[in-house]
C-alpha cells in the first residue's frame, strides 16, 4: 500500500504542478499540431501514398512531442531541486520513477486525445474503421515510451547536452515499440485484417512487461551511479 501511495503522490505533485504552469503539456501539443499540420502540405487530395504514411507521421508528432515534454518535465524537477528531495525521502526509489512515468504518460495521453482528432481531419482517413484496436496501440506504445523516456530523462538530466543527449539514448531503444505501432497503425488505416496487427500487439505488449521489468530492478542501481 505505501508504494501505491507514494506513486499516486508523485503523480498528484506532478498534476496540480501542471494545471497551474500548463508548460508540458501546452508545449507538446503545439509541437505535435504544428507536426501535423506542416506534412499535411506535402500530399496531393486523394493521394493513395498517403494512406501507407500517415501512420508514421502521426507517431513521429507523438515521439518527438514527447520527446520535448520529457526534457521540461525533468529540468523542472531537477532545477527546483525537487528531484534530489524525492530521492532522499524514505520511499522506495522505483515507486517515485513510477509516479513519474505515470504522470508522463498521462501528459502524452492529453495531447494524443487532441491530436489524432485534428489529424484524422487534415488527412481525410479514419484510423477507426476497423474498430478501436488503435487505442491499444497508442496505449502500448505511448506506455513503452514514457517508461523508457522518463529512465533515460533521468540518466541525461545533468549532462550538459541533455536535449541532445535524450533522443541520442531513446530512439534507438524505441525502435521495435515504434516499428511495431507504425505497423499495427497502418494495417488499421488501409483497413487489412486486423488479425495481421496481432503479432505486433504482442510485440508492444512483450517490450512494455520487459522494459517494466528491467526499469523495476535496475533504478536503484542508475540512481546510485
Amino acid at each position: 500500500m505505501n508504494y501505491l501511495r507514494t506513486i499516486s503522490a508523485v503523480v498528484k505533485k506532478d498534476l496540480l504542478h501542471e494545471l497551474k504552469s500548463r508548460e508540458i503539456v501546452v508545449s507538446m501539443l503545439l509541437f505535435s499540431v504544428l507536426t501535423v499540420v506542416v506534412f499535411s502540405f506535402i500530399f496531393e487530395p486523394g493521394s493513395e501514398f498517403k494512406n501507407r504514411v500517415v501512420g508514421g507521421i502521426l507517431w513521429m508528432s507523438v515521439i518527438f512531442a514527447g520527446l520535448l515534454g520529457l526534457n521540461k518535465s525533468m529540468m523542472s524537477e531537477v532545477d527546483g531541486g525537487n528531484f534530489s528531495a524525492l530521492m532522499l525521502a524514505p520511499v522506495d526509489r522505483s515507486a517515485i520513477f513510477f509516479g513519474k512515468a505515470i504522470s508522463n504518460f498521462l501528459f502524452m495521453t492529453i495531447v494524443e486525445a487532441i491530436t489524432i482528432p485534428l489529424f484524422m481531419v487534415l488527412y481525410n482517413v479514419n484510423i477507426f474503421n476497423t474498430g478501436f484496436l488503435p487505442l491499444v496501440v497508442f496505449f502500448l506504445g505511448t506506455y513503452g515510451f514514457a517508461i523508457l523516456g522518463t529512465l533515460f530523462s533521468i540518466i541525461s538530466v545533468n549532462t550538459r547536452t541533455r536535449e541532445v543527449m535524450l533522443p541520442l539514448l531513446l530512439l534507438p531503444v524505441m525502435v521495435p515499440v515504434i516499428l511495431a505501432s507504425v505497423q499495427a497503425l497502418n494495417i488499421y488505416v488501409l483497413g487489412n485484417d486486423v488479425v495481421e496487427s496481432y503479432k505486433w500487439l504482442k510485440l508492444l505488449a512483450v517490450f512494455d512487461i520487459i522494459f517494466t521489468v528491467v526499469v523495476f530492478a535496475v533504478f536503484d542501481f542508475i540512481v546510485e551511479d
